[in-house]
């Protein structure tokens, strides 16, 4: 297996300090506001984003410890295997979160709905069209019936 080599292209600043208590996902931090600071070198390709209302962030999960394949979720009280989990620890540690775009200063993205925690390197954005990413679904797994639990959902620390 060759191996892949990511740069951050900038940083994400958000009110959480540490893992344990951060919202598990961008629908548990509705109104949260944070901002997204990326490089200069890279400004110029922001032209055009503030025609967006929500961006899609991709970012690498810093303070994951390993991983395991079995895992218990936090909705959850039963190991599930990780591809069928959002958890951080995974063998590419790179985190996915659709966020509010609020404004624009510079190199700098206003954002809310932040799920993230504070620190957090910036790999790509990407703007969120709900006509390419948004899907019918059949079936969500081991989280039929569990999903609408996730808006107060906090993270225990223990799935890093």
């Amino acid at each position: 297996m060759s191996e892949i080599t990511y740069r951050s292209i900038g940083v994400i600043r958000t009110p959480f300090k540490e893992v344990k208590g951060t919202p598990i996902q961008p629908t548990g931090a509705v109104g949260v506001r944070g901002s997204v600071h990326v490089d200069p070198e890279y400004g110029e390709g922001l032209k055009d984003i503030e025609g967006f209302s929500h961006l899609i962030l991709l970012y690498h999960f810093h303070l994951t410890e390993g991983y395991s394949l079995q895992v218990q979720p936090y909705m959850d009280n039963e190991r599930r295997g990780m591809f069928a989990t959002r958890i951080p620890g995974r063998p590419n540690p790179i985190g996915l979160s659709i966020v509010r775009l609020v404004g624009i200063d510079g190199c700098t993205l206003h954002v809310e709905d932040v799920d993230i925690i504070d620190g957090t390197p910036l790999l790509d954005i990407k703007p969120y069209v709900p006509d390419f990413d948004m899907r019918e679904t059949d079936q969500i797994g081991w989280l039929a019936g569990r999903s609408s639990n996730v808006r107060h959902a906090r993270s225990d620390g223990r799935l890093k």
